[in-house]
């Protein structure tokens, strides 16, 4: 079966690549990017290997540096990084090990999604869903930083899903899949996904780079056969992108667990507070108030929270083993204790922060 995927993943690349030349045929001169093209393409699909996603930073250097009009970073971004985006596919596929089942039924749900789901989505309010996107994320970040201290109960080995998990895991990238239409990322929201249903961190690199792989050429195509996108800054991310990725990805597969769960958690976080800042100003009035909400649920569910983490290993008749075991017991309760705390406290001082940050602007304005 991943056979088949390998040489449908080629196909798609080979009619990307038929497109470009068509369209490098249609210039009157060589089309030759400048290094700084070639440098933005390097750096965005780095990052987007590690799973933090190229679309937005490619914007912004866009925008810094005013090397596309706004009507054309779309289309430049589309095309320029379909390669690269392909080739993370088959290397994720090739490398990291998830059932075959599972991987495709969950890239086949994601473009489903894209497909058929785009016309619900695009009738939605986008800036609600992005700062619940935003939020839900930021709330997922915490929740795996806390199981990294090993104060909740998130994660795992698995390398596939079973059947109800599966139908789960299904439905919920068929949502992401068609909310990529409106701008909101898929990256983040797999990741989380396949980490709460007790999958590797890994499985999810496979799965969204391999959706995200069938969708760009097709997108891409559009914008060529429209005329809109950039040529040369196009061609910059390609060539500056596919190198990258292979860097990348060597880096990303070599890391231990651990490493991978921190690099989900930072991921979350970025993708979190990005989609509340795309928000605008439902950001002012959401934000603040769900952290300290967040903060007051981790204090009030923290017995919970403790007793279903930390329970006897099993039943001791001796009374100086029992002793012990409930020393270590009323330890490890304490150490939760004190992560959630801690957490509370620095979601506390995030709203606060940004509540004053916000009165300053305000006053500046």
């Amino acid at each position: 079966m991943k056979t088949a995927l390998f040489v449908l993943l080629g196909a798609f690349a080979l009619f990307h690549i038929a497109n470009l030349i068509r369209c490098a045929s249609r210039s009157a001169s060589v089309v030759r990017p400048t290094g700084m093209q070639v440098l933005i393409g390097f750096v965005t699909n780095f990052f987007d290997t590690l799973g933090i996603g190229n679309f937005a930073p490619t914007t912004v250097a866009y925008r810094w540096l005013r090397i596309v009009p706004d009507e054309l970073i779309p289309g430049t971004m589309n095309v320029g990084h379909t390669l690269p985006v392909i080739a993370m596919a088959f290397i994720f596929i090739g490398v990291v090990e998830v059932e075959t089942v599972t991987l495709l039924t969950m890239i086949g749900a994601a473009v489903l999604g894209s497909w058929l789901g785009a016309g619900v989505v695009t009738t939605m309010p986008r800036r609600a869903i992005q700062v619940g996107m935003g939020i839900a994320l930021i709330a997922a970040a915490g929740l795996f930083t806390m199981a990294q201290f090993e104060a909740f109960p998130v994660g795992g080995k698995a390398l596939g899903l079973g059947t109800g998990e599966l139908v789960f895991a299904a439905v919920g990238i068929f949502v992401f899949g068609a909310l990529m239409t409106i701008g909101v990322g898929l990256y983040a929201p797999c990741m989380i996904l396949v980490a709460l249903l007790g999958m590797n961190p890994l499985a999810a690199f496979p799965i969204m780079m391999g959706a995200c792989a069938f969708l760009m050429p097709v997108a891409s195509a559009r914008f060529i056969r429209s005329d809109k996108h950039g040529v040369r800054p196009s061609l910059g991310l390609t060539l500056g992108g596919l190198p990258a990725v292979f860097l990348a990805a060597f880096l990303i597969v070599s890391l231990p667990l651990t490493v991978v769960r921190w690099f989900v958690i930072a991921v979350a976080l970025i993708s979190g507070v990005g989609m509340l800042r795309a928000g605008g100003a439902m950001m002012s009035r959401v934000l603040p108030g769900g952290l300290a909400a967040l903060a007051v649920v981790l204090l009030a569910a923290k017995r919970w929270i403790a007793e279903s983490w930390v329970a006897p290993q099993s039943s001791i008749d001796n009374t100086a083993l029992q002793q012990a075991e409930e020393h270590r017991i009323a330890g490890d309760v304490a150490d939760v204790y004190g992560a959630i705390y801690i957490a509370s406290a620095v979601l506390v001082f995030l709203a606060v922060a940004l509540l004053a940050w916000q009165r300053l602007r305000r006053s500046k304005t």
